[in-house]
């Protein structure tokens, strides 16, 4: 009994093990006689084409996919659906969404949201030593970058923008009640009427 023809139509008698190309009629009825296939004789058409995959997923690089993961979609699947680890977080998802929904609606009543409110409330003080704590720290920086100008380095043309910005910076804290040094200005006027022993001399 003949195995199925190869792609160069050669047969494989499975009794005897001789291999041959039967018959065949020709397209204006003539019949080819069967040809004998010497043992061990492969030819080129039966021969498998040695496929390179990296070269292969190079060519086919702009056609979509991951790279090797054509035939691991199935194994990925099962894997998935079986995977102890897989079932862990969906759980854990599924508690994060119940604990969020009912979160939220305990967070509309009205109690909670007059809390917010006045947490949202922000004391004009508080902004305003944390803008001067800013702007001191600013300060710093530039006045650091001058002493080193100064000292014959050479600067980046951000760190020269600061020194520039040097006054421009103490105006901002004189602006919100600091001195130079971002220390708050004393609320009470210096004395200006304290006798010179030089004066009265």
């Amino acid at each position: 009994m003949p195995s199925e023809p190869s792609t160069a139509g050669i047969v494989t008698d499975e009794n005897s093990g001789e291999r041959h190309i039967p018959e065949s009629v020709r397209a204006d009825g003539t019949t080819r006689k069967a040809i004998k296939i010497r043992p061990g004789y492969r030819p080129p058409e039966d021969v498998e084409i040695y496929k390179n995959r990296t070269a292969e997923s190079f060519r086919n690089r702009g056609k979509g996919g991951v790279v090797g993961a054509e035939g691991l979609k199935e194994q990925k699947q099962e894997a998935a659906a079986a995977s102890a680890a897989s079932n862990k977080n969906a759980k854990r998802r599924e508690a994060r969404k119940k604990a969020k929904s009912s979160t939220t609606a305990d967070d509309n009543t009205p109690e909670d949201t007059s809390a917010a409110k006045t947490e949202e409330v922000v004391d004009p003080e508080v902004e305003k030593e944390k803008k001067a704590r800013n702007l001191k720290k600013k300060l710093k920086q530039a006045k650091e970058l001058k002493s080193k100008k100064e000292g014959g380095e050479s600067l980046l043309p951000e760190q020269i923008a600061k020194v520039i910005k040097i006054n421009e910076l103490v105006r901002e804290l004189e602006a919100l009640g600091f001195d130079a040094d971002g220390e708050p200005k004393s609320t009470a006027p210096k004395p200006d009427n304290t006798p010179d022993a030089t004066k009265e001399g």
